[in-house]
């Protein structure tokens, strides 16, 4: 039995922030997502949002027409072309290494192509963590045609990159799986705010 959070409905209210084990704060990073959803690639769909003050710091998108993308601070983010979501649960990691700029998405264990992305970067800390909404300010300023709707489960993360033996471990749920040291699904810290329900179900 696991925990997840249903958002039933599109709306530019309903949200959960994530309060991390430590600060974001890092020049390399693992974001792992269960994801379910028949949204599919009909608009922009928000996955996981993290904004400081005045910029976007980290965020994941399920873009219309359905490729994917992740956008670290401002300017231009880098895409791909990965299987659509479902209303069958994918299990969706992104890798990060500031030091080589090496970036790629994970599909059920699988990984995409490596691109280049934001060689030299780092991730600043001081910012919020959302699910569910994109915001445009500080936890604010969403828009309901961006929401999130379906559920999300399983949410971890890593100031490090994790290997593919480790990835897999997590899509197949074995026992021995890592957990987050950013982002720690099992012993997670969150607060929701309007129409999300906490629900358990046999994921």
């Amino acid at each position: 039995m696991g925990k997840v959070f249903l958002f039933p409905v599109e709306s530019d209210t309903s949200f959960v922030r994530l309060t991390p084990k430590k600060p974001l704060n890092f020049q390399a990073f693992t974001l792992c997502i269960r994801v379910s959803t028949e949204l599919n690639s009909q608009r922009d769909t928000i996955l996981f949002a993290y904004r400081t003050q005045y910029y976007d710091e980290l965020n994941v998108w399920q873009e219309k027409g359905g490729r994917f993308s992740l956008y670290l601070s401002s300017g231009s983010g880098v895409l791909f072309t990965l299987p659509p979501l479902s209303t069958l649960p994918t299990h969706l990691c992104v890798t990060w290494n500031s030091s080589t700029g090496a970036t790629a998405f994970w599909v059920d264990g699988h990984r995409s192509m490596l691109k280049i992305y934001k060689r030299g970067h780092s991730v600043s800390p001081g910012g919020g963590i959302v699910l569910g909404q994109d915001p445009d300010s500080y936890l604010g300023g969403f828009e309901s045609n961006q929401s999130f709707v379906g559920e999300i489960t399983d949410v971890h993360m890593w100031d490090s990159v994790l290997s593919a033996a480790q990835i897999k471990q997590l899509y197949e749920k074995q026992s021995n799986a890592l957990s987050g040291n950013v982002l720690d699904w099992n012993s997670l810290l969150y607060k929701i705010y309007g129409n999300v329900i906490d629900v358990s179900a046999n994921v």
